[in-house]
């Protein structure tokens, strides 16, 4: 008996599919035993017979010389392939003893799936031969980009960006997360690349979902290249006033 052949396939998801988990019918082209002659690769109302080339032994004894003497050596014979037998070839599958066919299957991805990763689904790869075992199927994943979230392992990473007056008053911005839009606050006295953590609004781990990631927002300070006459006086008076407390201090 011989072992079927594996069957590796691959299969595109967004971002949040990869990242929750999803179902998706995954179409596969495979070969299968064949109908018409139980995998025997015989037509149906004919029996093979012993090869007369081998005898039935499936291998011949060939000379080979060589400089130093003639070696024998066995080798597969060529008129039965080295089965010991010849016979009448199945009309459907012209003795292979299997077919091609399509098959669809409803794969289920486990959330925390990413770039690479590859899932085995038993029994669905080539028909074995000879009473072999079925292949199994590969399952690989590729994950599309997202505009505005990006994956690191189990953690997700963004940016946001606020004015320079919010990041020293502190304020509060509406941020997109694989959860939906979420309120983050951002403390008074913000530095331009701090990076706040959004507490388990990561992806959720590979074989463990209960366990989460977080989300690690990088601030991002704009600062206003033209600035009106009154609001050019007011920055100057908060520099005075700066200018003050530093000199108290």
């Amino acid at each position: 008996p011989m072992q079927g052949e594996d069957i590796v396939v691959r299969v595109r998801l967004n971002f949040l599919e990869a990242v929750f988990g999803c179902e998706q019918e995954v179409a596969t082209s495979r070969r299968e035993t064949c109908d018409g002659c139980d995998g025997s690769g015989v037509q149906a109302g004919t029996r093979p017979s012993v090869c007369g080339g081998c005898g039935g032994a499936g291998q011949v004894i060939s000379a080979v010389r060589t400089p130093i003497g003639t070696f024998q050596q066995s080798v597969p014979c060529n008129s039965c392939g080295g089965t010991g037998r010849t016979f009448t070839p199945c009309k459907t599958c012209t003795g292979s003893g299997r077919n091609a066919k399509t098959k669809t299957l409803s794969v289920r991805f486990p959330a925390g799936v990413d770039n690479g990763s590859r899932l085995r689904v038993r029994g669905e790869g080539n028909a074995g031969r000879n009473g072999g075992r079925t292949g199994d199927l590969y399952v690989e994943v590729e994950v599309e980009r997202d505009s505005e979230l990006m994956r690191d392992g189990d953690n997700i990473k963004s940016n946001v960006t606020v004015g320079c007056t919010d990041a020293i008053l502190g304020t509060a911005v509406k941020l997109r997360t694989v959860d939906g839009s979420v309120e983050l606050k951002i403390p008074a006295g913000t530095q331009p690349g701090t990076t706040l953590l959004m507490s388990k609004r990561g992806v959720p781990r590979l074989g463990n979902p209960n366990l989460r990631g977080d989300h690690l927002v990088k601030v991002n300070v704009k600062i206003p290249v033209k600035l009106s006459p009154e609001e050019k006086k007011k920055f100057e008076e908060l520099r005075e006033l700066s200018s003050e407390q530093v000199k108290v201090k």
